[in-house]
């Protein structure tokens, strides 16, 4: 039985809500029990922006996530509010172009991923947030092109079908880092 607690979080117009929800469908694909909670300031562009998301082979409790396994740090305000919940033994992905400091703990596994950057070097700047979920994939061993192209299909409305291979394109990127 395996149960892990994801905790994205950033500034608003980030996608991080859309990643978390990218993460809930890639385990309802998988026919794993899921729960997504986001949480936004009063300004979704600009205010801060969490996500939970908890993945499992066994019933969710409760959808509150305060001691992630997985810690996506999109902004250094998020670093600094979410790093000490991270369990020990956990793992945080950091987007090193917005992101100047290291994290401090020794106890986690920690990925700096220029993500903002490599969106922009790409032509795909509102995309770092699925670079990220590339290397978080990639670093858990789940990164299959096939499940993450079924997920990205329940996630992207019709009317934006073409950013899918976009999509999978800078989630390659992400988990090729």
């Amino acid at each position: 039985m395996k149960t892990t607690n994801y905790l994205f979080a950033g500034f608003g117009g980030q996608g991080i809500l859309f990643s978390g929800k990218f993460l809930a469908y890639k385990g309802l694909t998988e026919d794993k029990q899921v729960s997504w909670l986001p949480s936004y300031g009063p300004e979704m562009r600009g205010g801060t922006a969490s996500c939970s998301v908890i993945v499992s082979d066994t019933p969710v409790g409760s959808p509150i996530v305060s001691k992630p396994d997985v810690l996506i740090a999109m902004n250094l305000p998020s670093l600094d509010k979410y790093e000490d919940s991270v369990v020990p033994g956990g793992m945080i992905f950091v987007d090193s172009t917005l992101v100047e400091r290291k994290v401090k703990r020794t106890d986690v596994t920690v990925h700096y991923i220029p993500a903002t950057k490599l969106a922009s070097d790409n032509k795909t700047p509102t995309l770092a947030n699925m670079i990220i979920v590339g290397k978080v994939l990639a670093a858990l061993g789940e990164f299959d092109e096939e499940k993450v192209t079924a997920a990205l299909k329940k996630v992207i409305s019709a009317k934006r079908a073409d950013m899918l291979d976009v999509n999978l394109n800078v989630m390659r990127l992400g988990a090729e880092y």
